[in-house]
């Protein structure tokens, strides 16, 4: 796992910048796609009020999109104060069904109770981010995944919780696709890195435009 500040080792190939990207985000699946690309990257999570974001988005009518994208902006602006000339990406992702919003599980029974949920049903994930340099927003995207989960039953949730510990309380629906959440599903529709929790082919454009990548 990388540490606050932490620089992603990989070797760059198209990045332009004398600097590596910010991640305002310690989410193992935002870096697990950025490295993916090949971009270097330093991890400093941004520290939020994350629930209060949320409520304020909701009260003024909000969707999911809203609230993701709420977040990111956020985040990256939080970062982005105090490293004026650097990019950074903020991020974040939730989930819907049947037009209700929900994220990490507060804990291993609450992550029981939303497996029991998406059991057997299809629900949207909404990942979103948001690029700033000099406290301004450059360019935010939102993109969706929807994904059907196949009918488990308690013993199967309480093998899986077992088996994947608080990692369940890292993610929106309590599963990391790229591990042993594949476990889960029966089909899904989108992409690997919205999944993941990071639109990366939006991000890639955005970050060509702003000259940040060759190509």
């Amino acid at each position: 796992m990388y540490k606050d500040g932490e620089k992603e080792r990989r070797p760059a190939v198209f990045w332009r910048e004398t600097q590596a990207l910010l991640l305002a985000s310690k989410s193992a699946g935002r870096r697990l796609a950025l490295s993916q690309a090949a971009l270097p990257f330093e991890v400093l999570p941004a520290e939020i009020d994350e629930r209060a974001v949320e409520r304020r988005v909701i009260r003024d009518g909000g969707g999911p999109d809203a609230v993701v994208l709420a977040l990111s902006r956020a985040k990256a602006l939080k970062i982005s104060k105090d490293h004026p000339g650097r990019l950074v990406v903020g991020a974040d992702q939730a989930g819907s069904l049947d037009g209700q919003i929900f994220g990490k599980p507060a804990d291993l029974a609450a992550a029981k109770r939303q497996l029991a949920a998406l059991s057997g049903r299809s629900h949207r994930l909404h990942s979103g981010f948001a690029l700033a340099r000099g406290e301004e927003i450059l360019f935010e995207a939102v993109a969706h995944a929807d994904l059907s989960m196949r009918r488990l039953d308690d013993a199967f949730i309480e093998a899986y919780l077992a088996a994947v510990g608080d990692l369940a309380l890292n993610s929106a629906g309590a599963y990391q696709i790229e591990g042993l959440g594949a476990h889960l599903f029966e089909k899904i529709a989108g992409d690997h890195w919205t999944i993941l929790g990071l639109p990366l082919l939006e991000l890639l454009a955005a970050l060509r435009r702003e000259g940040a990548l060759f190509g």
